[in-house]
């Protein structure tokens, strides 16, 4: 061996055997993470001594990959999101799989870009959104793309709304005057405000439609808005109706809006980040009817379909917009007959990213191992394990459900009659702060119509029913120590 090959400094292991097995234990414990999630608290504070940890300088020298890992283990597992526990119903989020675990494994190790080219990463992409679309019943000649969420997709897709709807080339001539205007209800995630804003259209660009009690968008308020405005000289271009609001689950009527476009001349988009996979589920189903007339559909993964983090899709019916808002194709990105840059539809010409890791790959792995039907009951028996809360909570003279539940989402107080709206306001909030603190659950909250709430997300595929018993139990613990 020469004395060149002798000082090759590289980034692999200098002890591929000691590394293997360092990586085979890294799998037991992770597994054992997971297999044992429920003998860990859910959540904890981070002590000082940790949080001085990561105010460290950058390392300038090696560390043996062993003492990197113990890091790992007292400084990081010990203190996560609580995302994966089965009482995790803050923020909506899943819980992961492990097929999705190997998938990004594998994703990690053969580290594909998927800008574009010819090879398996980009077949296995386009199988993954010839899925989704067939889940919300788009032709299969509609475009779709893996991004990293919700915000991402929603974005996508208005951006391709404003450039269709504008009536002029926007992309070429940047905006002529600021007169298009989107629409959504006042219970739209804020994702779609950034988005609007993002495209150059200010705040203003999105009209807030009022809602219903149920919290859905109010059809006669949205089409008397879009006439005022169109009397004004403001061009309407785009409803986006919401299949599962962010804070009671409600899902628009997805069939009144979609008549609205049609006789408007308006694109319709569906965020559906929350709900449009329930699709896949028997009893909501019926619910999101009219997701199949939409221009465009934006889903989060990662949330019910309980894909490692990150994994949104967007589906757009109109290819061809779809291609022209975000194509741009540079001398070292142009297209080859033969080879690996051979191909006609680069992911690249799809979106702004062309640095992609293959997002795929877990979703692929996932679907096949479980079938999308198990999906589909798992997604069932949350929206039951929702109903079977907001039965406790009726039941109890102490409890006060504060909106219909929609979808999976029950929001509710403690209220033990007697105080005022700032008492329980002051007295539900701090049962939240100390159902975390105690590690007892992570459920969320929300304030509506001046009304806090404890709002639980019921996301998770290992939750059950005895663990909401556990919730209610607590909560009227707390609500009776704290007066």
């Amino acid at each position: 061996m020469s004395k060149d090959t002798d000082s090759f400094e590289t980034l692999d292991p200098q002890d591929w055997e000691q590394s293997k097995a360092l990586m085979h234990q890294m799998v037991e414990d992770a597994f054992d993470y997971v297999k044992n999630i429920r003998e860990r608290k859910i959540w904890q504070e981070m002590p000082d001594d940790v949080l001085k940890t990561f105010e460290s300088q950058i390392p300038q020298q090696p560390s043996d990959a062993e003492s990197v890992y113990q890091d790992l283990q007292k400084n990081v597992l010990p203190y996560p999101m609580g995302n994966v526990h089965p009482r995790f119903w803050a923020w909506y989020m899943g819980n992961g799989t492990i097929s999705g675990v190997m998938g990004d494994f594998w994703a990690s190790i053969i580290n594909p870009n998927l800008g574009g080219g010819n090879h398996a990463g980009h077949k296995v992409e386009e199988q993954v959104v010839n899925w989704i679309k067939d889940i919300v019943e788009f032709p299969k000649s509609s475009s779709g793309l893996l991004v990293s969420g919700g915000s991402m997709a929603n974005y996508a897709a208005l951006a391709v709304a404003r450039n269709v709807k504008a009536g002029y080339d926007i992309r070429t001539e940047g905006l002529r005057e600021n007169n298009l205007v989107f629409y959504a209800s006042t219970e739209v995630h804020s994702c779609n405000t950034k988005a609007v804003e993002l495209l150059g259209l200010g705040t203003k660009g999105l009209k807030k439609i009022a809602i219903n009690k149920d919290y859905t968008i109010n059809i006669d308020a949205l089409k008397k808005q879009i006439t005022e405005d169109k009397a004004n000289g403001l061009q309407p271009i785009c409803v986006i109706a919401t299949s599962g609001t962010v804070n009671t689950g409600a899902i628009d009527d997805l069939n009144a809006i979609a008549d609205i476009c049609e006789k408007e001349n308006l694109w319709f988009h569906v965020d559906g980040a929350i709900g449009a996979i329930a699709m896949l589920s028997d009893t909501l189903k019926p619910q999101l009817k009219g997701i199949e007339r939409a221009d465009s559909v934006a889903l989060d993964l990662h949330k019910w379909l309980h894909m490692p983090f990150e994994a949104g899709c967007v589906i757009i019916k109109d290819n061809e917009s779809h291609k022209k808002t975000f194509s741009l194709i540079p001398e070292y990105l142009e297209k080859n007959t033969r080879g690996l840059a051979s191909g006609e539809n680069w992911f690249s010409e799809y979106g702004l990213q062309l640095s992609r890791r293959f997002r795929a790959l877990k979703i692929w792995m996932s679907l096949k191992e479980h079938g999308s039907q198990r999906f589909g009951r798992m997604i069932t028996r949350n929206v039951e394990q929702a109903y079977y809360l907001g039965d406790l909570v009726k039941n109890h003279k102490d409890l006060e459900l504060l909106a219909p539940i929609g979808m999976d989402i029950a929001c509710f107080r403690y209220n033990p009659r007697g105080k005022t709206l700032e008492e329980l306001n002051a007295i539900n909030k701090e049962i939240k702060l100390q159902l975390e603190e105690q590690a007892i659950a992570l459920p969320g909250y929300t304030t509506l119509d001046g009304a806090y709430c404890i709002r639980c997300a019921i996301s998770s595929h290992r939750v059950t029913n005895e663990d909401f018993d556990v919730l209610v139990e607590n909560v009227l613990r707390l609500g009776n120590e704290l007066g």
